[in-house]
């Protein structure tokens, strides 16, 4: 499998593109927007230079995988020749369902269709196509370029054989692939976004402030983040669409959306992709300033 298109080029969109292209893959990676296609680029090109410091990658395997990459703003040209499609638009099914019906309709019958989704169901995306058996969950971690994990989501007609190969495509990009069947949430959202969504509760409550609560699961969990801390990496947003998805696919009030969530979310506050969220971020700096709103 040489001919790979990658739908979006956001934070995942690109991190797929850019784990593709370094093992040698042709990518094709799309998006509406051709100012965030360069930007997606320079992201790359960044992340690469930084594996060649750390000596994980030599100068011209950097070279090739950016001359692996070509970007496209047209769905339908992107994907000609394509054997796989991974799906990395925002977590919005509707979008997502939209997207699919038109790969459906022009990628080539033997081409597999993968979606990036972290929690919407793959049977559901899979429904609005004529194939599917070649419908996958591809749930990458982020950072994609160094996290390991993939999980390899089966909808209710995915094929053993299209299964087999995504499972082992991943091991090729030396990615480890967990098999898991399509339930809201799979497995890592279904237990971490309730945990974040308590450490937001615990905060909403006063129990502890934003440090304190990161504190504890960083040195008596062992975490290498904290789940508030980690919230803002993640994004607020996502995290929200997450939940909603989990509240309303099990219809357990377990799940339900800590209110301060929702409020910040509905402010804008979602994060370090805006400048604030539990933590303020401001361009250049590592310190972590916990948000004035939280400031005891």
């Amino acid at each position: 499998m040489n001919n790979i298109s990658v739908i979006g080029s956001g934070t995942m969109g690109n991190g797929i593109a850019h784990v593709f292209a370094l093992y040698g893959h042709q990518v094709s990676l799309i998006d509406i927007s051709d100012e965030a296609l360069q930007k997606a680029l320079v992201t790359i090109n960044k992340n690469l230079s930084r594996q060649v410091e750390k000596g994980t990658i030599s100068e011209e395997m950097k070279k090739q995988a950016l001359s692996n990459i070509t970007t496209h703003t047209v769905i339908k040209s992107g994907i000609k020749g394509a054997e796989l499609i991974v799906e990395a638009a925002s977590e919005n099914i509707d979008l997502k369902l939209d997207i699919f019906r038109e790969l459906d309709a022009n990628a080539g019958p033997g081409c597999i269709l993968a979606s990036n989704t972290s929690s919407i169901s793959i049977t559901r995306i899979a429904s609005v196509t004529k194939r599917p058996d070649k419908v996958i969950g591809m749930h990458f971690m982020n950072p994609v370029p160094l996290m390991k994990l993939v999980e390899v989501i089966r909808g209710y007609s995915t094929s053993d054989e299209v299964t087999k190969t995504v499972m082992d495509l991943a091991q090729k990009l030396e990615k480890v692939p967990v098999e898991v069947n399509d339930y809201p949430g799979f497995v890592a959202n279904r237990i971490l976004m309730p945990m974040i969504n308590e450490a937001v509760y615990t905060l909403y409550e006063g129990v502890a402030g934003v440090t304190e609560i990161d504190t504890v699961m960083k040195l008596g969990m062992a975490h290498p983040m904290g789940p508030l801390q980690l919230a803002d990496f993640i994004g607020l947003d996502v995290c929200l669409s997450i939940l909603n998805v989990l509240f309303e696919g099990f219809g357990n009030p377990k799940y339900a959306p800590c209110p301060l969530l929702i409020n910040m979310v509905q402010a804008g506050h979602k994060g370090a992709k805006t400048g604030s969220g539990f933590y303020q971020y401001t361009p250049g700096s590592k310190d972590l300033v916990v948000s004035s709103r939280f400031r005891r």
